[in-house]
């Protein structure tokens, strides 16, 4: 259940990264038929903070609405690479997760996120200019460096400013499906979905080709997600061969054509599940995987959850395809 969301501050917040998470939950868009969620905003350090924007922010200081959420989310923040953070603001992070809430932080609000112990023993991820000291700040912690967003166990950590929203969509798109993920996204005006395996930045863009374009390739595999392809079909679509197609496409797209063929798959099957009367077999062959089992196999993989109890919690009633 995701309906109660609480953003705890300390002084010092990045503003851009207070408004992802304003943006995603503090928003009224019943009128798109969306949810609405108990959003506040609450401070650990006095109710007026300065931002990192040079501006000041006011805001409650009670934390006993922390108590309540069923996700509270930490946003970035000047210094919060080195500073030490409240501690009853980190004890009421531990109790979140130890009930069963959600944590998600972003950027170098993972810091927080790692001085309140919840890092140990789990996959993390922040801006890669932190990712060196993250790991050496908490050696238990898992970091995986260059990646938008990592999901453990309750904790969600995620990269450098828009990663926040991929981020916070990704837990939207997991508990209240796929439907009002996308529908919050077209709102925002972003992408509806970004896998979080994904690397965070391009270090050198290679030229772009003379002829065809990887988005050109992209757009066709989206059209047909039901047909077997190789990489070396794919780049004679492109011009290109296939070691530069495969590098260029791990440039733009920050995954290698295999997954991301893979996650567009599992997306598509989550949407035909949630919207559609079709059997699972039926999915399986729309969605281009051939046939449920194999379908189960990279569905269970990707979401946690097979393609059945999928559709049991976000069904929702629609006429069959």
């Amino acid at each position: 259940m995701l309906s109660n969301v609480a953003a705890v501050l300390v002084d010092g917040v990045h503003p851009f990264e207070l408004g992802v998470i304003t943006e995603v939950f503090g928003l009224d868009r019943a009128d798109d038929g969306l949810p609405v969620y108990d959003f506040a905003v609450v401070s650990a350090e006095g109710s007026r903070l300065r931002t990192h924007g040079g501006f000041d922010v006011v805001v409650s200081t009670d934390l006993d609405r922390l108590e309540e959420a069923d996700l509270i989310a930490v946003p970035a923040g000047d210094s919060y690479v080195t500073r030490d953070f409240p501690p009853e603001m980190l004890r009421a992070l531990n109790r979140a997760v130890e009930r069963g809430a959600y944590v998600l932080s972003v950027c170098s609000g993972v810091f927080a996120v790692g001085a309140a112990g919840l890092l140990d023993g789990r996959r993390c991820a922040s801006h890669w200019r932190h990712t060196e000291t993250l790991a050496a700040r908490y050696p238990q912690a898992k970091v995986e460096a260059d990646v938008l967003y990592v999901d453990d166990d309750r904790v969600i950590t995620s990269a450098g400013t828009a990663a926040g929203i991929d981020a916070s969509l990704h837990l939207v798109r997991k508990e209240q499906g796929s439907a009002v993920a996308n529908g919050i996204a077209r709102r925002m005006v972003v992408p509806p979905h970004r896998e979080g395996g994904q690397t965070q930045y391009v270090d050198r863009p290679l030229p772009r080709a003379q002829t065809d374009t990887v988005a050109g390739v992209l757009s066709w595999m989206e059209r047909h997600l039901d047909r077997e392809v190789t990489v070396e079909e794919l780049a004679e679509r492109a011009l290109m061969s296939p070691r530069t197609f495969a590098r260029r496409f791990q440039q733009e797209t920050g995954t290698t054509p295999y997954r991301w063929l893979l996650g567009q798959r599992v997306l598509l099957a989550r949407e035909l599940l949630e919207s559609t009367d079709s059997t699972v077999d039926a999915v399986a062959l729309r969605a281009g995987f051939g046939n449920a089992a194999v379908m189960r196999h990279h569905f269970v993989r990707w979401t946690g959850t097979t393609p059945q109890a999928y559709r049991r919690t976000f069904r929702t009633p629609c006429p069959a395809l």
